[in-house]
């Protein structure tokens, strides 16, 4: 089958455009305490330790938004997952990353892939991902980041971080139900039906993802 990567949308491109107006519109003390964290993040061994291609995808058993249950076993069943980590449905990044994923789904789907988000968002948040962004693929919901802490994504906010969220009026415990103030490294994952991860991207950056075409290589490849 030909490659059909090259109609798959940049999202890279789209990403540094979200972020160059984020930089001119934010306080400047918030992009300074961004910026720190993603320094401090790619310098603490975190993702060295995350998890690599050519391991094995922990199992896990979540919730969707509607209250169902999702087996990563069950998917790998029918074939490849392409499973990606995100903060919230108050990120915007994430919101740019699950649209331009679900922009792709239809080519995922003709190597018989099926698309999972995750995030340690409640139910109730994560059924506000799906609806506002209309998508057809499950979003999960990982109380206490209990996967991604399986998948070595998991950080703690510093206080500075803390702050500088609050004030731009996100607070973690109403999203997440908690008040550890965790979120996860933005990971995908392209789990082929062995078990085995094929591909892994894990950035100490929120405003960088996997691209869908890169994606799609890997599946083609499969």
């Amino acid at each position: 089958m030909s490659s059909t990567a090259p109609t798959i949308a940049n999202l890279g491109t789209q990403l540094e455009e979200l972020a160059a107006g984020f930089a001119g519109n934010a306080p400047a003390d918030v992009t300074a305490s961004f910026g720190q964290a993603i320094e401090q993040l790619a310098t603490s061994g975190i993702l060295e330790q995350s998890l690599k291609a050519g391991e094995s995808a922990p199992d896990f058993t979540l919730p969707n938004a509607t209250g169902g249950e999702v087996h990563l076993a069950d998917l790998l069943a029918r074939g490849p997952v392409v499973l990606t980590f995100y903060r919230g449905e108050w990120c915007p990044w994430c919101n740019l990353t699950l649209r331009a994923y679900q922009a792709a789904l239809p080519e995922f789907q003709r190597y018989g892939a099926q698309l999972v988000a995750i995030s340690p968002q409640t139910p109730d948040n994560s059924l506000a991902s799906a609806t506002n962004k209309e998508l057809t693929y499950p979003v999960l919901s990982d109380a206490g980041n209990s996967v991604a802490r399986q998948y070595r994504l998991v950080y703690k906010f510093s206080d500075e971080l803390k702050e500088a969220t609050l004030k731009l009026g996100v607070d973690l415990q109403q999203f997440n139900g908690d008040d550890r103030w965790e979120l996860p490294l933005a990971g995908t994952f392209v789990i082929g039906q062995d078990g085995k991860v094929k591909n892994a991207f894990v950035d100490a950056s929120f405003m960088k993802r996997m691209e869908p075409s890169a994606i799609l290589e890997t599946l083609q490849q499969l």
